[in-house]
């Protein structure tokens, strides 16, 4: 399991702006097996034990593990998993501090500086949470989280040329991002019903762009139910020009979605 922090953690832990990157596995976790002793279990053991804890939403039981590892052999991957399960619990002052660990033990800890950057993002502290994803990305420049993390911090702060900008960097990375990111309702919770609209439309141009148009026609949809006012861009952006010759966007326009209030 990643220690980076994702979508799937941002749609748990906060009612926020469009955020991170996918954590945890959504399938039905694994039958339990009999728990590792914490006082004879191996560091490595112990680290195991704790990410299938989490991975069961035992947070406050993967902690008692993650502890008991970092006691004998502290890495700054123990950290960020700490950190990252206190997160889902919302004890987010201490989940900063387990990042802050991490990075004392690895200085280029680029999910540790990801990490903080989340938590800041949380707290709306947009240009530091933009320091930090900066920071991951000059020491991992192809992780398409990371990117993606970037862009939902500009676009929190309404530089959407720059949020654009990420996120396609993000997408050529991982053509599956934006997919994740909607199956967990991140978006669903920001802030602004204009953002979600606007997120949406961008998403969509990006996938025209691509050849996509099933996933292009999928977020179209979805900005005309939220409510995007500046729709009829779909018949003079560039970027749709491939798109306007499918038969389904014709149907799509003539539909007219209405904005679900």
């Amino acid at each position: 399991m990643s220690q980076v922090l994702s979508l799937r953690c941002l749609a748990i832990v906060i009612a926020l702006m469009a955020g991170s990157l996918a954590l945890a596995d959504q399938q039905a976790p694994p039958a339990p097996a009999p728990l590792v002793s914490l006082t004879t279990g191996t560091p490595q053991e112990l680290e195991r034990q704790g990410d299938q804890l989490r991975a069961q939403k035992r947070y406050l039981d993967a902690i008692d593990y993650y502890d008991v590892a970092i006691s004998r052999q502290p890495t700054a991957i123990l950290w960020n998993k700490k950190g990252i399960a206190l997160l889902f619990l919302q004890r987010n002052k201490e989940a900063q501090k387990c990042f802050e660990e991490a990075l004392k033990l690895d200085k280029n800890s680029a999910e540790g500086l990801n990490n903080l950057g989340f938590v800041a993002q949380m707290e709306k502290r947009y240009n530091k949470a933009i320091k930090y994803y900066s920071k991951a990305l000059a020491i991992r420049p192809n992780s398409a989280t990371f990117h993606y993390n970037l862009g939902a911090c500009y676009f929190a702060k309404h530089e959407f040329d720059k949020a654009a900008q990420e996120y396609r960097t993000a997408y050529q990375l991982d053509p599956d991002i934006f997919q994740r990111v909607s199956k967990t309702g991140v978006m669903a919770r920001s802030s602004s019903p204009e953002d979600r609209a606007a997120f949406s439309f961008m998403v969509a141009k990006m996938y025209a762009q691509a050849g996509d148009f099933d996933h292009s026609l999928e977020y179209l949809r979805k900005a005309m139910e939220e409510g995007y006012k500046n729709i009829d861009k779909v018949y003079t952006d560039s970027e749709f020009a491939s798109l306007r010759t499918d038969p389904r966007f014709a149907e799509l326009m003539a539909q007219k979605p209405q904005a679900i209030q």
